[in-house]
């Protein structure tokens, strides 16, 4: 069987509000294989976007590790952690989290600037992007 994509190992996230902790994560044990589709399902505040975080390399765990394509990330520095988001880990948000000031071409091609991508193929595959979801989602928009 092939290895986890991505391995969490009792992962425990604890905020500090003052003098009262919040414990969100207790002990999180999970294994997401390539290849594998996955769903997180929970009432409201049930830690389902602090795990996302923590999966994603936005959020560091309070304690335990997590492993991604075998290598601990667990205590990597914030620069390291955004590369690799920029190069391993993409997201697709409940709300659009587009910058303003840009343009969709602009937007589609920012993660790409941040992993060294050089501008003209930036422009191309954002334009093939857009593209295809324009073809994908308004067949015969012109």
């Amino acid at each position: 069987m092939a290895e986890p994509i991505i391995k969490l190992e009792n992962i425990w996230k604890v905020y500090q509000l003052g003098e009262i902790e919040l414990t969100v994560l207790k002990g999180i044990n999970l294994e997401i294989y390539p290849g594998t589709f996955m769903t997180i399902m929970g009432p409201s505040g049930s830690g389902k976007s602090t795990l996302m975080h923590i999966i994603g390399c936005l959020d560091t765990p309070t304690k335990g590790e997590i492993l991604l394509e075998g290598k601990n990330v667990s205590n990597f520095s914030e620069d390291k952690l955004a590369q690799i988001r920029g190069q391993k880990i993409g997201f697709v948000f409940q709300q659009f989290n587009l910058l303003h000031n840009l343009n969709a071409l602009e937007n589609v091609m920012l993660p790409m600037v941040f992993q060294g991508v050089p501008e003209k193929e930036r422009i191309e595959r954002a334009k093939e992007l857009l593209s295809s979801l324009k073809n994908s989602y308004c067949p015969g928009f012109i």
